[in-house]
């Protein structure tokens, strides 16, 4: 009887129920939008790349990660670091330094760019700061660096109405030839770097200066595996070309260079990875009379880009 009292009860309190979600969940949503307003379609990245570049702003990448941040120390290395376009974010100085001449320009340089925080600080803490590296009075800290989804490379050739030309890199791990890649591809129209996360070089101070300012231009993108991301622009149609002394196919020989393409790199001593060159369509030597036993990375890509760029005009 109790518990029946307590059902007739007239207080107040929470009711269970739907709270009307059901009805509003039988009215649908409307009509699927087009692929072009879905966020995330393909579709959709290119239109909004279409309108940035109309716009002018640079393109936004939807990124695989960042660097770490990084320190470039003494009066040298910062003032070359400043000369070659390296992006910075501050310089510092140490109180009551010596002003030499390399002092002067680099705070010159400094101020000519514009973005640079300028900070004075004790000797002390620059000593921290650099795990006690020789600095002298000088450290400019870079920002990390925002790489590229592997996907943009593409996305921005066929933006273009071009066919993609890619370097990807394997188990390269001198940024100065990372540098040296970056440049190349920039010089002979190709639409990006891919790099592996793991047991490769990044786009540190040195991979900027090599790149001699273009790496502003020619993005760089980074993949978790590499073999799958190579496997990813094979299922796209892009033909993937390994460079190896003893491939099977001479350069001159080779007719994909003028489709899309991915060629990939391997590093001077070792050559691509044994699971790299399984998944390349074609393993390609350069020709050299000289007999030279193998060409560095900068050298190689250089080669071959500019043959396919010869045969794309």
């Amino acid at each position: 009887m109790a518990a029946n009292n307590r059902r007739m009860s007239g207080k107040k309190g929470a009711q269970v129920g739907s709270g009307g979600k059901r009805r509003r969940g039988l009215e649908g949503k409307g009509p699927t939008p087009p692929a072009e307003m879905r966020k995330g379609h393909a579709k959709q990245r290119a239109a909004a790349a279409k309108t940035r570049r109309a716009q002018g702003r640079p393109q936004q990448r939807r990124g695989a990660g960042r660097s770490a941040s990084e320190l470039v120390v003494g009066r040298n290395p910062v003032v070359e670091a400043l000369r070659e376009g390296v992006p910075a974010s501050t310089l510092y100085v140490q109180q009551f330094i010596d002003n030499d001449e390399r002092v002067r320009e680099a705070l010159q340089l400094a101020a000519e760019r514009g973005g640079i925080n300028l900070m004075e600080a004790p000797r002390p803490e620059l000593d921290r700061m650099t795990n006690g590296l020789n600095h002298q009075g000088l450290v400019l800290q870079v920002p990390p660096y925002e790489y590229a989804h592997p996907e943009d490379l593409t996305e921005a050739a066929h933006d273009e109405g071009e066919d993609p030309l890619i370097v990807a890199l394997d188990g390269v791990t001198d940024p100065r030839n990372l540098g040296a890649v970056v440049r190349s591809v920039s010089a002979f129209g190709g639409h990006g770097v891919l790099v592996p996360e793991r047991r490769s070089a990044g786009m540190t101070a040195g991979a900027w200066k090599t790149s001699a300012g273009t790496a502003a231009r020619t993005p760089v993108a980074r993949a978790t595996n590499l073999t799958r991301a190579l496997e990813a622009y094979k299922k796209a149609g892009i033909t993937v070309v390994g460079l190896a002394a003893d491939g099977e196919v001479a350069l001159g020989d080779l007719e994909a260079l003028d489709g899309p393409v991915v060629i990939v790199v391997g590093s001077e001593g070792k050559g691509l990875s044994r699971l790299v060159g399984e998944t390349c369509d074609f393993r390609v030597r350069i020709p050299m009379p000289g007999g030279a036993e193998s060409l560095n990375a900068g050298v190689a890509a250089g080669i071959v880009l500019y043959e396919a760029a010869r045969r794309r005009d």
